[in-house]
């Protein structure tokens, strides 16, 4: 299912943008023949929380394509249903309205169109905030988003299907998000800032994590698997093969873009592994929606500009 593309925070302003498709930039009622993905930066209060607002349509009988590995979404089912397909051969079925946690590896769906999603994708200190679930937990399963949200996310359907933009529908949703933020410790944004100035690194290696966080490698290790689905080993070879396939993308040879790893052949295997594409398939078969997330070199997981605290005033 459509992941919003993370050069959306590059954004000055916060207008929607297309990324593929040849919409209006609303969500008008014309059919959509190509894959269309309108997505605007958050802004405000959720900023913290919130990486961007995606909307996703697709008007073909079914729709087949790949997910890479990310952080948390909320999926707002407007049309369609399906199923998505883990690396472990698990199953999960759409659900109306979903939380889908952060992936371990790369994911396939099968939805029966027309498909239109109106998304929410999620920062690690936003999964933790808004979510409360360990995320290594949940990173193969589809969350029934009213047992989270106190049963006020599907009666949000209606008037997201009515809705006639983007900004309408981030206007209907922002309210139950902000009612049910919750308390992030200091010291948890801390680990957080640390990770991303880490992934964002060219060295990586999970000592230089630890040693930049003030806390023990267990405490270091157990919130890493709770706000971003998986230990610091994990999150190093997530952020290398992102990179990796990035680059690919871009038009870098394979063979420059494996110098992190061992060889050509592991760099290849990783790759696969976190965007369930090769580096033939990154330049010559990949899915629009796919390679839009690929646009920016950074693996943005966390805001430019880190709040001093993330406190909403609730518990």
């Amino acid at each position: 299912m459509a992941t919003v593309p993370k050069r959306a925070r590059d954004m000055d302003d916060t207008t929607p943008r297309h990324v593929v498709g040849h919409g209006r930039g609303n969500a008008g009622r014309a059919r959509i023949d190509v894959p269309e993905l309108i997505y605007m930066p958050a802004t405000g209060p959720l900023m913290p929380l919130v990486e961007s607002y995606y909307l996703y349509r697709y008007d073909a009988k079914v729709i087949d394509g790949v997910e890479r590995v990310d952080t948390g979404q909320i999926r707002f089912m407007l049309k369609g249903e399906g199923e998505m397909t883990f690396s472990s051969g698990h199953r999960e079925a759409s659900l109306p309205v979903m939380v889908n946690g952060p992936g371990a590896a790369a994911a396939r769906y099968r939805v029966a169109g027309p498909f239109h999603c109106f998304g929410v994708s999620l920062r690690p200190i936003g999964w933790r905030s808004l979510i409360q679930i360990p995320a290594n937990r949940v990173s193969e399963t589809a969350l029934d988003a009213d047992s989270i949200f106190d049963n006020e996310a599907t009666p949000l359907l209606a008037p997201l299907r009515n809705a006639q933009s983007l900004e309408e529908m981030v206007a209907i949703v922002e309210p139950m998000l902000l009612r049910h933020r919750h308390r992030v410790p200091e010291a948890h944004l801390a680990l957080c800032r640390a990770v991303r100035e880490w992934g964002a690194s060219e060295a990586l290696g999970v000592e230089a994590l630890y040693a930049m966080v003030p806390m023990s490698q267990r405490q270091a290790t157990r919130l890493c698997n709770e706000y971003f689905g998986g230990p610091p080993k994990l999150l190093e070879r997530k952020f290398r093969a992102i990179r990796a396939a990035m680059r690919i993308y871009q038009g870098a040879p394979p063979a420059v873009a494996a110098a992190p790893f061992f060889d050509q052949s592991h760099m290849i295997h990783e790759v696969k592994h976190f965007t369930g594409h090769t580096p033939t398939s990154l330049r010559e078969a990949i899915d629009p929606v796919l390679a839009s997330t690929l646009d920016n070199e950074t693996f943005h997981i966390l805001p430019e500009v880190f709040p001093e605290s993330v406190d909403p005033g609730g518990s």
